[in-house]
C-alpha cells in the first residue's frame, strides 16, 4: 500500500481513537466518582469496576472475530454508534428516574443505569482490538514498537483530559450535564470517523470459522506456539493483581482529596502515560521486548507496594505517575510481540481471546477485594490491634487498610515477574520473536472508497492462515512451505504478529499463531 496514504490513515485513526477514548473514559470515571461521593461505598465502586472487566471478558472474543471478518473502518464505526446509543439511553434514564432512584443501591435503577454506561464503554474494546491490527496493517515492522508507543501516548493524553474533566464535571456540573457532554462527544467521534479512509482490502471469509466465536482457531494458534499458553496465564495472573488496584485506587485517592482535586491529581499522574509512550515512540523497546516487559512488571510491583506506605499525598501522586509511565511500554511490548509472531489474518481473534482471558481475571480480584477491604481489612486497621501491628510500616491514617492490601499485591507481582525470567516459556518465546518471518499482509487493491490506494510490496496476497486452510493445494506451494518451515522450528505455524489497553491486542493463525498471551506473558 502507498506509505503516504497509510501514514495519513494511521494518524487519523489515532486522532479518532483519542476522541473516543476521552469520551468513554470521561463517563466511566465520572460514574465512579459520582457513585463513591454520593454513597461512600467501596463495594459499589468495586462491583462497577469488576462488572466492566467481566463484560470485556464476555465480549472480547466476539469482538476479535468481528475484527477479522470486517474492514477495520467498519468495526470502528459500529463501536462509535453503539457507544453513542448507550450513553443516550443512560441520559434518558437519568431524566426519567432522577438522582434519588439512581443512587439507591438496593433498587434496580442504579444497576441498570450503571450497566448501560458500562456497555457503552466496553464496546470501546472493539475499537482497541481493531486499532492493534491496524498498526500491523499500516506500519512497517521495524517501526511498530514506536507506533505502539504513540498509541500509548494517545491513550495517556485521553486519560489526562478525562481525569481533569471527570472530576470537574461531577464536582461543578453534576451527572446530568456530564451525560450530555459524553453523548455530544461520541456523536462527534462518529462524524469524524466518516471522513477517515483506511486503505485495506476486504477480509477473506474463513470457512472454518462460521460462528461469532471462533475459539477453535485461537486454541490452535496457542497450541502451535510453545510457551504461549504460559504467557497468557502469566498475564492473567498479573491482571488478578491489577484488580486490587482497580478496586481500591479511586477510593484511596478520594480519601486524600475531594473530587475536583482528585481529578487534577489523576491528570498529573496521567502525564506519566505521555512520557512513557513518548519514550517508546522515540527509542523503541530494544531487541528483546519480552525481557523489557518482565522488567517493567517487576518495577510496577515495587511501585504498587510502596506508594501507599504513608498516607501522604505527594508519595501517592508521584508513585502513580511513575506507575503510569510504565504502562505504555508494557502495553507496547505486548502488542509488538503479538504483531510480529501472529499472522495478520488471525490477529483479531487472538487479541480477542487474550483480552477475554486477561479481563476475566481482574473482576475476580475486584469482587473479592472490595468486600474484604470494606468489611474486614479497613475496619481491622482502625482497631488498636491493627494500628499496633502495622503502624511501624504503614503509619497511621484513615486508609491504612487499603495500603496493606496494595503492599502485598505489589510484592506478589515482583516475585512472579522475577520468577518468569527462569521459565522455559520465556526463553522459547524470546527465540520465536527473534526468528519470526515478516508479516504477510493482504493486498489492499480491493479497498473501497476514496481512500483506497494501489498495493505496494508490503501488501502481498501470499498465503495467510485462512487462505491456507481454504485452499490446501495453494498452501503446499513452495513459498508457503518455506514460511511454515521457518516458523515450525520455533513452535509458530506461520508468520504473524498485540494491547489495548485497553487496553491491548491479540492475534493468531489457524495453524499456530501466538496470541494475546504473548503480550500477557511478556
Amino acid at each position: 500500500m502507498d506509505r503516504t496514504a497509510a501514514k495519513t490513515a494511521f494518524t487519523n485513526v489515532l486522532i479518532n481513537t483519542l476522541i473516543a477514548n476521552v469520551t468513554t473514559s470521561f463517563l466511566w470515571f465520572a460514574l465512579t466518582f459520582w457513585v463513591y461521593i454520593e454513597t461512600k461505598s467501596v463495594l459499589a465502586t468495586g462491583v462497577i469496576g469488576g462488572a466492566y472487566m467481566l463484560l470485556i471478558a464476555f465480549f472480547a472474543m466476539i469482538f476479535g472475530t468481528m475484527v477479522d471478518r470486517h474492514r477495520k473502518h467498519t468495526v470502528m464505526l459500529i463501536s462509535s454508534v453503539i457507544s453513542a446509543v448507550a450513553f443516550l439511553v443512560a441520559g434518558l434514564l437519568y431524566v426519567w428516574q432522577g438522582e434519588g432512584a439512581l443512587l439507591d443501591l438496593g433498587g434496580p435503577w442504579f444497576w441498570l443505569f450503571a450497566l448501560v454506561i458500562l456497555c457503552g464503554g466496553v464496546i470501546e474494546q472493539l475499537r482497541n482490538i481493531a486499532l492493534s491490527t491496524t498498526v500491523t496493517l499500516l506500519v512497517e515492522e521495524d517501526k511498530r514498537d514506536r507506533a505502539n508507543g504513540l498509541v500509548g501516548t494517545v491513550q495517556g493524553l485521553a486519560f489526562l483530559v478525562t481525569s481533569v474533566f471527570s472530576g470537574l464535571s461531577i464536582g461543578f456540573l453534576g451527572m446530568g450535564w456530564t451525560l450530555a457532554i459524553a453523548i455530544a462527544a461520541m456523536v462527534l467521534t462518529f462524524v469524524h470517523l466518516l471522513f477517515i479512509r483506511i486503505p485495506e482490502g476486504a477480509p477473506e471469509p474463513d470457512p472454518h470459522a462460521t460462528s461469532a466465536l471462533d475459539f477453535r482457531g485461537s486454541v490452535q494458534a496457542i497450541r502451535l506456539a510453545p510457551g504461549l499458553f504460559a504467557l497468557i496465564i502469566f498475564s492473567t495472573f498479573n491482571n488478578l493483581i491489577g484488580g486490587v488496584y482497580m478496586a481500591l485506587m479511586d477510593p484511596y485517592g478520594l480519601t486524600l482529596f475531594n473530587a475536583q482535586t482528585w481529578g487534577f491529581a489523576l491528570a498529573f499522574a496521567s502525564t506519566g502515560f505521555l512520557i512513557g509512550g513518548g519514550l517508546v515512540a522515540k527509542f523503541g523497546l530494544g531487541p528483546k521486548p519480552m525481557r523489557t516487559l518482565l522488567l517493567i512488571v517487576i518495577a510496577m510491583g515495587l511501585l504498587g507496594a510502596v506508594f501507599m506506605l504513608r498516607e501522604w499525598w505527594p508519595l501517592y501522586v508521584v508513585g502513580m505517575w511513575l506507575y503510569m509511565a510504565l504502562v505504555p511500554p508494557a502495553e507496547a511490548a505486548e502488542q509488538t510481540i503479538i504483531q510480529k509472531v501472529v499472522p495478520f489474518t488471525r490477529q483479531g481473534r487472538v487479541f480477542g481471546v487474550a483480552a477475554a482471558m486477561e479481563a476475566a481475571a481482574a473482576p475476580i480480584t475486584a469482587f473479592l477485594i472490595a468486600p474484604i477491604a470494606e468489611f474486614l481489612i479497613i475496619p481491622y486497621m482502625k482497631t488498636a490491634e491493627g494500628v499496633a501491628r502495622w503502624s511501624w510500616l504503614l503509619g497511621e491514617g484513615e486508609a491504612r487498610g487499603i495500603a496493606l492490601i496494595c503492599l502485598f499485591a505489589g510484592l506478589i507481582m515482583v516475585v512472579v515477574g522475577a520468577l518468569a525470567f527462569f521459565t522455559k516459556s520465556y526463553r522459547t518465546l524470546t527465540d520465536v520473536y527473534a526468528n519470526a518471518p515478516a508479516q504477510e499482509l493482504p493486498d489492499d487493491g480491493a479497498a473501497e472508497g476514496p481512500g483506497a490506494t494501489p498495493a505496494d510490496h508490503r501488501g502481498t496476497t501470499a498465503e495467510s492462515g485462512e487462505g491456507a486452510q481454504r485452499e490446501p493445494e495453494r498452501a503446499s506451494s513452495t513459498e508457503t512451505s518455506a514460511v511454515r518451515e521457518s516458523t515450525s522450528g520455533h513452535g509458530a505455524a506461520s508468520p504473524r504478529i498485540d494491547p489495548v489497553s485497553a487496553r491491548g491486542g491479540r492475534a493468531g493463525l489457524d495453524d499456530g499463531e501466538p496470541r494475546d498471551g504473548d503480550r500477557a506473558g511478556g
